[in-house]
């Protein structure tokens, strides 16, 4: 019995798996997770669901009848261990094996851990899965003492939800700024401005030497400074799972290899989300980007060409990041201008900052923008007079002409 296997149980598999039903498509779909979840959306894991705000119910991308309702088979709490190309199988921790005639790799990525004294000690978390948020959660009291090591995006949404929820919260960034990788120090500097006026202590040019504490974690050691910490949260990147792929003599490179058909080296086998390098033709290079976008739409692409369509994916990234009440949208690479427009005021925490090169748009950031943002997303590559960009009381769509 073949059909189509999918490693993975993320956004992307759970898109496959109903992209193919969508599309007709009447053999065996199987996912494989090494979770004990159904598909599920893991931005909120950052946000909403670490408040409490959302149920468990809420975050899953589908319920679980719809896939029992489509003959979706899940093998849950399984890792795959093997990949045969010439037997086209699949080997299973459970000592299954697993025919396809389609093979989709969607194993994501996981967190890189810090190996320095005292980072195995209880109290210290990563935040990358449910059960992950789930072993942390009850630590998340007023005025207990947070310490984040690491001022990226996800480190900075953990410390909003942090001090809505009344702990005190330290932010260790090694780097001269936070967010120092992914963005402009204009608006490294609003989001530093941002979280010490809600009362967050960000400490730049940081780095973590060892944690102590007798049992469980109570100081972070930074040379000779020290955090108090009831709780620790590390969000220092990811790691791209391409060990399985690896292992199948499927090419990787920075992430398991793909063609603009997300086809690996191997023709029936196909990668979509966070583990996969990819090229971008309006970008002209190759990508590895971490974000629900761009795995959702490689799921569809990949399946697509699976059942004999042709479809490429060429695709502008777009991201986002909720803290406090703030939604901050962007979209293509701020790295990427040689010049900036703002648009609106920053004070006012409404404001979308345009990047051009060559006077052409190449990226935005949009802070409480939604309008701005959706039209960027079809300006970019667009000549564009920055004047007009600058005017909030002028009509975008005019350029779009």
């Amino acid at each position: 019995m073949s059909g189509v296997v999918i490693i993975g149980a993320g956004h992307a598999a759970g898109q496959a798996a109903a992209s193919l039903r969508q599309a007709k498509y009447a053999g065996d779909i199987t996912i494989v997770g090494d979770e004990a979840h159904i598909p599920y959306q893991r931005p909120p894991l950052s946000k909403a669901y670490l408040k409490g705000d959302q149920s468990a119910d809420k975050v899953y991308l589908r319920a679980e009848s719809f896939y029992a309702d489509r003959d979706i088979a899940m093998k849950l709490s399984t890792r795959a261990t093997a990949i045969d190309t010439t037997a086209k199988t699949v080997a299973l921790s459970s000592d299954e094996t697993l025919h396809y005639d389609h093979l989709l790799i969607s194993t994501g990525s996981r967190p890189r851990k810090l190996s320095i004294d005292g980072s195995d000690l209880p109290g210290i978390h990563y935040l990358r899965t449910m059960d992950d948020v789930d072993g942390l959660r009850d630590g998340m009291q007023a005025d207990a003492n947070l310490v984040i090591v690491g001022g990226g995006y996800i480190g900075l949404e953990v410390a909003a939800v942090g001090r809505e929820l009344g702990l005190n919260v330290h932010v260790l960034e090694m780097e001269e700024r936070i967010l120092q990788r992914v963005t402009t120090p204009e608006m490294s500097a609003y989001y530093h401005q941002l979280h010490e006026g809600r009362g967050v202590n960000i400490h730049t040019n940081t780095a973590v030497t060892g944690f102590a504490g007798d049992g469980k974690v109570q100081e972070v050691l930074c040379g000779d400074k020290r955090f108090p910490a009831d709780i620790v949260i590390v969000g220092i990147g990811i790691i791209p799972n391409t060990e399985l792929a690896e292992a199948a003599g499927i090419v990787c490179d920075n992430g398991i290899v793909v063609d603009d058909h997300c086809c690996t080296s191997d023709p029936n086998v196909y990668a979509a989300g966070d583990c996969t390098n990819h090229p971008n033709p309006l970008l002209d290079r190759r990508l590895r980007l971490e974000s629900v976008p761009n795995a959702m739409d490689q799921a569809r692409v990949s399946t697509a060409n699976m059942l004999g369509d042709d479809k490429t994916y060429a695709a502008i990234p777009w991201f986002w990041s909720d803290q406090y009440e703030l939604k901050l949208q962007m979209v293509g690479f701020s790295a990427d201008g040689d010049a900036q427009v703002l648009r609106g005021d920053m004070a006012s925490n409404q404001f979308a900052i345009f990047y051009l090169k060559d006077g052409k748009v190449v990226a935005a950031d949009a802070v409480n923008s939604p309008k701005e943002f959706m039209l960027c997303k079809q300006l970019v590559g667009k000549s564009a007079d920055p004047a007009m960009l600058a005017d909030p009381e002028a009509d975008l769509k005019a350029l779009l002409a």
